[in-house]
């Protein structure tokens, strides 16, 4: 029996993203550096989830209220991300499955189908952001109107449709180059702001307000739910399939550990950028009495009177559009991953992605109609904290299923990771409970 079969009930259907699984050679020559090369890219994929327009509105709210205090949760929400993504490699390369197909196989049908519709539910929670992210970048660069903006990011499924013909090192590749291109607009922009940097330093410190302050909670569990997103988790177990990896031990030891180092140095570029802008909205705004800053065009058109000259809200606008083209291509690709695993129900990647900017774009431009783009800042912040909600349901399955020897076999994960990821779904579920309470019942 294959070792991918043993500990389930079937063995691995038919891939999720079939038509790139397996796709990529890895070289078997003495290179090790070849080696890392050629599982460099999903890493980086699972990266734009964590600095996506959802984690804009969270961490510009949160610097500029809280100044630098909640650079902490921001790193810890960095290390859960490592621990976790690194568990969804484990899974991916030991079974041969990813996680939407994990848990068709491990539960029965009254469990998994509402796991699909937690799943699906954080899918279009990430595609709001970017639908808002997006359509506020178009506004600050081109002056379209928020409406119009909404419309046209449903336009980008013919760029996800052209780069997923071109092959997934493609995709990898303009990825990759957008991300540079948001860390080069940062890192201009955080110089111009010029932070006081002990004051940076002493951000990362844990802190107790923030597990008593109400408040500060909130846009907390904001950071974690846009930092750890679950539909990432998904993406990652599929798409690290993508590398045709050896099938025996020694080959597959090989490639989690190329894969888990990845992954943890695309997060740890992601954690750059995104401490980056709670930094810039600390040094700018906080520090200038500007603490209600809850709306991304809010920040724009401060930048330029704060900071001076045109630079600086160009960079913005254009760091934030390049968020929301690259965190759209990775949410198609969880949603294809979620609804061929669960349902095991192939759909074109067009169709996939049109039904699912539809469920964004309703709700969004509800909000701009009624609140105009006073509301969109709100909106972004709740679809962060709703993600929060939904993680406890994606990460208690993957712990459980790579905890196991009987299902991961020689690569099942070690105690302390176990332990580790077990502490960070209880911490998040914990911390569900406190806002809970602190919102409805005190």
């Amino acid at each position: 029996m294959d070792q991918s079969s043993l500990g389930w009930r079937e063995a691995p259907h038919e891939p999720s993203l079939s038509d790139v699984f397996r796709s990529i050679a890895v070289p078997q020559g003495r290179s090790g550096l070849r080696r890392f090369l050629a599982f460099v890219g999903p890493g980086y994929l699972v990266a734009v989830g964590y600095m996506d327009p959802g984690n804009w509105a969270t961490s510009l709210a949160g610097g500029a209220k809280f100044g630098y205090t909640l650079l902490f949760v921001a790193l810890l929400s960095n290390i859960m991300a490592i621990l976790l993504q690194s568990l969804c490699a484990r899974l991916a390369i030991a079974s041969g499955r990813d996680l939407a197909q994990a848990c068709h196989d491990a539960f029965p049908r009254w469990v998994s189908f509402p796991l699909w519709i937690f799943a699906e539910a954080a899918i279009i929670a990430t595609d709001l952001a970017e639908v808002i992210g997006t359509a506020i970048g178009l506004n600050l660069l081109f002056g379209i109107p928020l409406e119009i903006g909404i419309f046209i990011t449903a336009a980008d499924v013919f760029l996800i449709l052209w780069l997923q013909n071109r092959g997934f090192r493609w995709v990898e590749a303009f990825v990759i180059a957008l991300l540079a291109v948001i860390a080069g607009c940062f890192l201009v922009q955080i110089a111009m702001a010029d932070p006081d940097w002990n004051a940076v330093i002493r951000g990362f410190a844990p802190s107790v307000e923030i597990a008593t302050n109400p408040e500060m909670l909130y846009i907390a569990l904001g950071i974690i739910g846009a930092t750890v997103m679950p539909h990432n988790l998904y993406l990652h177990s599929g798409i690290v399939q993508t590398r045709a990896f050896g099938a025996d031990p020694r080959q597959k030891r090989q490639a989690l550990r190329l894969a888990t180092w990845d992954s943890t140095i695309a997060l740890m570029f992601a954690l750059c950028v995104n401490a980056s802008i709670l930094i810039l909205a600390a040094a700018t705004f906080h520090s200038t009495g500007n603490t209600e800053i809850v709306e991304i065009d809010q920040a724009h058109a401060l930048l330029s009177p704060l900071l001076g000259g045109t630079i600086a809200p160009t960079l913005f606008g254009i760091a934030l559009l390049c968020c929301g083209l690259n965190a759209t291509i990775t949410a198609t690709m969880s949603g294809q991953i979620v609804m061929e695993g669960f349902l095991r129900w192939r759909i074109s990647p067009v169709l996939r992605r049109l039904i699912t900017r539809v469920f964004a774009i309703v709700p969004a431009m509800v909000v701009i109609l009624l609140w105009g783009s006073e509301g969109t800042g709100q909106l972004l912040i709740l679809s962060q904290v709703i993600l929060s909600f939904q993680l406890p349901f994606a990460i208690v399955p993957l712990v459980m299923f790579t905890a196991s020897r009987q299902k991961m076999g020689a690569l099942v994960a070690p105690r302390w990771l176990t332990l580790a990821c077990a502490v960070v779904a209880a911490t998040i579920i914990v911390l569900n409970i406190n806002l809970l309470y602190s919102v409805f019942l005190a």
